[in-house]
């Protein structure tokens, strides 16, 4: 007779599976980055202006699989800290260009010496391989397209 101890098991599924993952493992990076004050998607909001340069509030949204609204939230505490600037779109005055500011491009340095070390933990507890599968498989699914169904 086999005893299964509880969660030994995934569930069927598959979004409370991955949910469940995202959220510990964001509290994981959400502690280390607390150390310069940031939390793990503020990082990657400065990361990606940091790699791209200044760009529009849509297409941050869009790198990060984020709506608009999500986005607009997730940006106020950087501007209110001077980390970002928002200003109007040069093409299209209705778009929002955001852009790190000086003090930003300090807090991605700090951040990114966390990151690191949160990244090496990971993999080091994980395994390298199975990292980079789990990031290849994340990335499936984020570039799928569900349709409608009846």
């Amino acid at each position: 007779m086999t005893i299964l101890v509880p969660d030994s098991l995934p569930g069927p599924c598959n979004n409370t599976s991955v949910r469940k993952a995202a959220r510990h493992l964001t509290r994981f990076y959400d502690s280390c980055l607390a150390k310069v004050g940031l939390r793990g998607t503020q990082y990657s909001i400065l990361n990606l202006l940091g790699q791209h340069g200044p760009t529009t509030m849509s297409t941050l949204a869009e790198k990060l699989t984020m709506d608009r609204a999500t986005m607009g939230h997730n940006l106020r505490p950087l501007e209110r800290d001077g980390l970002i600037t928002i200003s109007v779109g040069l093409v299209d005055r209705r778009e929002r260009e955001i852009a790190l500011s000086d003090l930003g491009r300090l807090r991605e340095a700090e951040g990114k010496r966390q990151w690191l070390k949160a990244q090496k933990h990971f993999e080091r507890e994980f395994g390298a391989e199975d990292a980079l599968a789990m990031r290849r498989v994340m990335q499936r699914i984020a570039n799928m397209e569900f349709s409608a169904f009846d």
